[in-house]
């Protein structure tokens, strides 16, 4: 997969090794705050860590770089990513990142609060869902508002509209 303009981050994050409550813990340790829909997450038998330490490359872009011009579903843009070599993230990725990430920009200066939709300066981790169900969050996102980092939970259907400029994490194969 080529950028041409050279905008994809690339990082190497190291996860597993650490139960969900020692995750909880380096959280609160950091004082990284959670939204109900990252604590409904954390409290999922489905969520699940893995036992020995690895590490991913992970690639963060916008819709656009993915190749679309307007806004896709949530089917639609897993499937473009994986058509151009990359998956999606174990559910586990976005804690770990969240530790590992701390220097994120501000999101919400100078934009309108925003509802329905990834918010302003957030990344969200593309992972397979824990649950089909549509009132279960399907991942997490990443944000910092007012010097504070975020690790939050999203709801999503398959059918919803990413837009354009919201930016995704998938892993490289």
């Amino acid at each position: 997969m080529t950028d041409p303009n050279g905008d994809f981050v690339r990082r190497t994050v190291s996860v597993g090794g650490q139960s969900k409550h020692q995750l909880l813990a380096q959280l609160a340790e950091a004082g990284v705050e959670l939204n109900e829909a990252a604590r409904i997450l954390f409290s999922s038998d489905k969520f699940t860590t893995l036992s020995a330490r690895q590490s991913l490359v992970t690639v963060e872009l916008t819709i656009q770089q993915l190749g679309f011009a307007q806004g896709v579903t949530t089917s639609e843009m897993h499937g473009k990513a994986v058509a151009l070599g990359l998956r999606l993230a174990p559910i586990e990725l976005g804690p770990h990142l969240r530790l590992q990430y701390v220097d994120q920009p501000e999101g919400y200066v100078g934009f309108p609060v925003t509802e329905h939709r990834a918010p302003p300066g957030s990344i969200a981790v593309a992972s397979a869902p824990l649950s089909d169900d549509d009132a279960f969050p399907k991942g997490f996102y990443l944000r910092r508002i007012k010097g504070t980092l975020w690790l939050r939970g999203y709801w999503c259907s398959e059918a919803d509209q990413w837009d354009i400029a919201d930016r995704i994490i998938f892993c490289q194969s």
